[in-house]
């Protein structure tokens, strides 16, 4: 017996060590390191989240039941305004807001209630399936609880949905759900989603869309509030009556499938007109702030967007770069008769420039606006007329300087002309040619030949790629006439400019400086600027432009002993305007001025909307000059009066007038090169006065400009000057460092440069029919942008 158990026992031990040495089956192995896998998967997964939510922000009840709205911030901290509504109407959760509840769980999160956690693995699960497909983030798996976390202390920006906000989202949801009742959750929600033109929370849009309570609003009324902050602007009722239906009924069907209302009820509310009942009401005057500041307030919306936020839904602190009181003196100037203008329809668009960092410290988009208008038409960035003259800096002689080496001396022929390939003939603004002059003197005086003869020798190629670096976008297949007219804005064209004032470094200019999230994160948008010319091009282009205000085509401008430059712009009318209204032939569609010193760059467009609303007569022709020249006073009270210090780059000598090439006199006018391409025997002469250039230019008009006429002119141009910025001392020191003068200067800059569309024209009516207009099918019209005296 004992030998057969034995026997018995070494046979199942056998069988044991044979099996055990056998290979185990396929699918145990694979079954056995898939559950590994996932088991690995979630402890990585709970760690990443662990590790991402000890940083998530901190949220209180305060924050929970505050508006979402933006507020706008200067530079030295201060609090200007909000982008909300000054009222919002807060609800607090009570039986009549049943109906709404309804709606809105029914259509955002029908699980709502059941939700003890705060998140709904069951939506997280379909949209990470979802996104996985799409191979993307934007699926939303998000509850209401995480909507309201997500508005009280994130934003909304797409980059900013990450996995690691995600997971602080996740974890304040359950903070939140812990902490508070569905109901009061309900309430904080209620009243913190965006529901357009400046309204928070349902209550205050239910006042302003009905003038009623929310429990006094029927069923299809509230389906439509309850779906409007999925998207405020595309379902707003009152502009897209079409897609505010359509989203109120996908809110009602919600309701029927969530068993909250009838077929019957549904039915009705379907067959509802969208706009019962609502509300249509003038918008109330603004405040003087408010009107003062709109066109700022616009382009700082606009800007925030176009980084990726949403200023009136991601309760974000913006600081904005606007000077008060600058901006306060520019809307005075232009609506209280300090500034004559032609008749109280002519209008104006105008940008003032820090160029050390582009800052738009105040800009001006028309004048004699009704109270009412709020985030109108913004002349300063939208209205794109031609610039006239304005642009010969930026795309003629500036890139002539840069690429060919031309200095102020060059000899150039006002003779007559026709465009290569037509018999259009180009007219100076006086109707007759003066002959050879020197590129200094063609600038001063705004002729338009030679202006045209040197964009055809440098290339347009490179000269809009010039421009293009100075953010004018000046398409490459442009004809020639482009030379004395190019479409822009006034903020472009002090941007372009103050890269001639900060001897060749541009800034964008920039309406937003920083802006912080509730969750505590900083974006600073400054930068050190990017280098876009040499500095002897800069500095040679300001040296002529001083001569435009000194003797030139813009004394109106000129500030006794202001160390400034700046250029004249003035447009005819197309043939096709003067047959409608004949009576215009003699006056000019639209008129600039674009000017700067060291400290500040200002563009100024003036003209009509539309050409029935009258032209630029008498006084008129001068008001882009005379606002600029009030302007500029005002805002060099307290700057130093700092003159450009030439670089080592550029050789200043004596030159017989017209000599060609060059020959140096005693008595000769002073011009420039740039060093290494003078000719033979020219040198840089140190015994320069200014005083002496302006005595010895090729106009014979002779000015003293003292500093102590300048200093009489601070002093009546008011007491509330800006407050002094930064020093110019370090640019000044900057500027003796000549090191990065030859550099190559073909980088690109198109992504800094974007204009982000900011040129639509408000109607046809006021289009520039100069423009547009290919080299290769050149018209009259070639003729018509010109400069006036």
């Amino acid at each position: 017996m004992t030998s057969n158990d034995n026997n018995s026992n070494n046979q199942r031990q056998s069988r044991k060590e044979y099996r055990q040495k056998q290979p185990k089956p396929l699918w145990r192995r694979i079954l056995k390191w898939f559950f590994l896998a996932v088991l690995l998967l979630v402890i990585s997964g709970v760690g990443l989240f662990a590790y991402y939510a000890k940083d998530a922000p901190n949220i209180s009840q305060a924050q929970l039941e505050s508006g979402g709205s933006s507020g706008l911030y200067t530079t030295d901290g201060k609090f200007l305004l909000s982008l909300g509504s000054e009222k919002r109407i807060y609800v607090k959760d009570d039986p009549q807001l049943r109906l709404l509840k309804d709606a809105i769980v029914s259509v955002e999160d029908k699980r709502f209630y059941q939700d003890k956690l705060g998140v709904d693995p069951i939506r997280i699960v379909s949209s990470m399936l979802t996104n996985a497909k799409n191979k993307d983030i934007s699926a939303g798996g998000s509850t209401i609880t995480q909507q309201l976390v997500k508005l009280t202390v994130f934003s909304t920006k797409d980059s900013q949905r990450t996995l690691r906000r995600k997971a602080q989202e996740a974890w304040l949801a359950m903070r939140v759900q812990r902490e508070y009742s569905h109901d009061q959750i309900l309430e904080f929600y209620i009243n913190k989603v965006y529901m357009n033109y400046g309204n928070y929370g349902i209550g205050t849009a239910a006042n302003y869309y009905y003038g009623k309570k929310i429990g006094q609003l029927d069923l299809a009324q509230t389906a439509l509030l309850a779906g409007m902050p999925n998207r405020p602007t595309a379902y707003n009722p009152y502009t897209y009556p079409k897609y505010a239906k359509y989203r109120r009924n996908i809110v009602l069907k919600a309701m029927l499938d969530n068993k909250k209302i009838t077929q019957k009820q549904y039915d009705q509310a379907r067959k509802q007109s969208i706009k019962k009942g609502l509300k249509y009401h003038s918008q109330k005057a603004q405040s003087d702030l408010r009107k003062i500041d709109d066109p700022y307030i616009k382009e700082t919306v606009a800007e925030v967007q176009e980084k990726g936020f949403d200023p009136y839904r991601d309760n974000l602190k913006i600081t904005v770069n606007i000077n008060q009181a600058a901006q306060n003196k520019l809307h005075d100037l232009a609506n209280n008769g300090q500034v004559p203008f032609t008749s109280d329809k002519m209008q104006i668009g105008a940008t003032v420039v820090d160029p050390s960092n582009g800052h738009v410290i105040a800009i001006l988009g028309g004048r004699k606006l009704p109270s009412s208008v709020q985030l109108g038409l913004n002349r300063a960035v939208q209205t794109s007329r031609s610039t006239g003259s304005s642009i010969k800096p930026v795309l003629d002689y500036g890139p002539a300087i840069q690429y060919l080496n031309w200095s102020t001396a060059k000899t150039l022929d006002d003779s007559k002309y026709h465009y290569p390939g037509t018999n259009v003939q180009l007219y100076d603004w006086d109707n007759k040619y003066d002959g050879l002059m020197t590129m200094r003197h063609a600038l001063e005086q705004s002729r338009n030949v030679p202006a045209v003869k040197t964009l055809q020798e440098v290339g347009i190629k490179k000269a809009s790629k010039f421009a293009r670096n100075l953010g004018i976008d000046v398409p490459k297949h442009s004809g020639l006439s482009v030379a004395i007219g190019a479409n822009a804005s006034s903020t472009q064209m002090a941007g372009a400019f103050s890269a001639f004032a900060a001897m060749g470094v541009y800034h964008k200019p920039q309406f937003v400086s920083k802006i912080e999230t509730p969750d505590g994160l900083t974006r600073n948008y400054d930068s050190a600027g990017v280098r876009v010319m040499k500095k002897s091009t800069a500095y040679m282009i300001t040296d002529m432009l001083k001569g435009v205000i000194k003797t030139g085509s813009g004394t109106s401008a000129k500030i006794p002993g202001l160390h400034q430059a700046g250029k004249t712009g003035s447009v005819k009318y197309s043939d096709q305007d003067l047959a409608r209204y004949p009576g215009y032939a003699s006056t000019p569609k639209d008129s600039w001025f674009v000017g700067y010193t060291q400290s500040y760059s200002m563009g100024v467009w003036t003209g009509y909307d539309n050409l029935k609303d009258g032209t630029i007569s008498g006084i008129g022709q001068q008001s882009a000059q005379l606002i600029y020249k009030s302007m500029m006073t005002y805002l060099m009270q307290n700057k130093e009066n700092t003159d450009w210090e030439k670089p080592d780059s550029v050789i200043r000598a004596r030159i017989v007038k017209n000599s060609n090439p060059p020959e140096v006199s005693n008595t000769g006018q002073w011009q420039l090169f740039v060093r290494g391409h003078a000719p033979a025997g020219i040198v840089d002469d140190t015994g320069y006065d200014e005083d002496d250039e302006e005595v010895n230019s090729n106009n014979t008009t002779s000015t003293t400009n003292t500093q102590a006429n300048y200093a009489n002119n601070r002093n009546n141009a008011g007491q509330d000057g800006s407050n002094s910025q930064a020093s110019h001392n370090q640019r000044h020191s900057d500027q003796h460092n000549d090191n990065d003068d030859h550099r190559d200067q073909n980088q690109s800059s198109d992504q800094q440069h974007s204009n982000s569309g900011n040129n639509s024209r408000p109607n046809s009516n006021s289009t520039n029919q100069n423009n547009n207009r290919p080299e290769s099918n050149n018209t009259n019209n070639e003729n018509n942008t010109h400069d006036h005296h």
